[in-house]
């Protein structure tokens, strides 16, 4: 009996010892993985492809004097196609505010109409190319979700034109040379992480914009087959144009480790 007691003493005493240790030591538990750790600063790229509408203001005046020939302007207009390109860059001003600066190009054609209709002449007028540059604020609608409007100026590079007689299609005589013209535009749309679906697709992103470019007022001239000289009367050609673009956006600093929480 005395050796039992003694050696229930004995266990006792070590098991008293261990808890005395663990109690000596910071508590613990398993780490718990957070959420990656979302930032929009950074710089990106992208490139898409879109579509888009063009209308005009189309009147005629006299090249020398500035005077309108036809007074009453014309509504005309195009449609087409394009790629598109551009690269820029974010800064993540709060946990929901986003904003930035960026610069793109449009590749393609749209491709409408101008015309004098005081001698009856019409020509292909088509939009080749346009660059923009601008600033975007945008708010994050989810973490990786982002809502935003834009602005900022455009230039746009116009095709020439050989002009043919309405009524019979031939040729007039006389065409018209490419030409510039810029201005003012504004637009919005939404950007969101592609990691859907059980993809995951850390810093590639899509974006759908829409975009209104309030363009100048061009004179562009009626000038004669051979000699490139001017007939006297200008086309006054004013477009507006409206573009709608969904682009793959790759972000280079998109995205964090994995955390573990304790």
């Amino acid at each position: 009996m005395k050796k039992i007691i003694l050696a229930l003493t004995a266990i006792a005493a070590l098991t008293g010892s261990a808890s005395a240790a663990d109690m000596g030591r910071p508590y613990s538990k398993a780490p718990v993985a957070m959420a990656p750790a979302y930032n929009w600063t950074g710089f990106y790229l992208f490139g898409g492809f879109g579509g888009g509408i063009w209308d005009a203001n189309n009147g005629v005046q006299s090249t020398a004097t500035g005077v309108c020939i036809i007074c009453t302007n014309t509504k005309l207009g195009g449609d087409g196609w394009y790629g598109t390109v551009g690269a820029g860059y974010d800064w993540q001003a709060s946990p929901s505010w986003v904003f930035g600066v960026f610069a793109d190009g449009q590749f393609g054609g749209l491709k409408g109409s101008i015309q004098d209709l005081g001698f009856g002449i019409t020509g292909s007028e088509k939009m080749n190319s346009a660059w923009a540059v601008g600033a975007r604020l945008g708010y994050l609608v989810a973490p990786n979700v982002l809502s935003y409007v834009n602005a900022g100026y455009t230039g746009t590079y116009w095709s020439g034109s050989t002009l043919l007689i309405g009524a019979t299609g031939n040729p007039s005589g006389l065409h018209t040379n490419s030409f510039n013209t810029g201005g003012a535009f504004v637009g919005g749309g939404v950007e969101n992480n592609l990691n859907i679906f059980g993809i995951s697709a850390p810093g590639w992103f899509m974006k759908t914009e829409y975009r209104l470019s309030y363009l100048g007022n061009r004179n562009v001239s009626e000038l004669f087959d051979g000699t490139n000289l001017s007939n006297g009367r200008d086309i006054n050609f004013k477009p507006l144009v409206n573009t709608i673009s969904t682009a793959l956006v790759y972000r280079f600093n998109w995205g964090g480790p994995v955390v573990a929480k304790y």
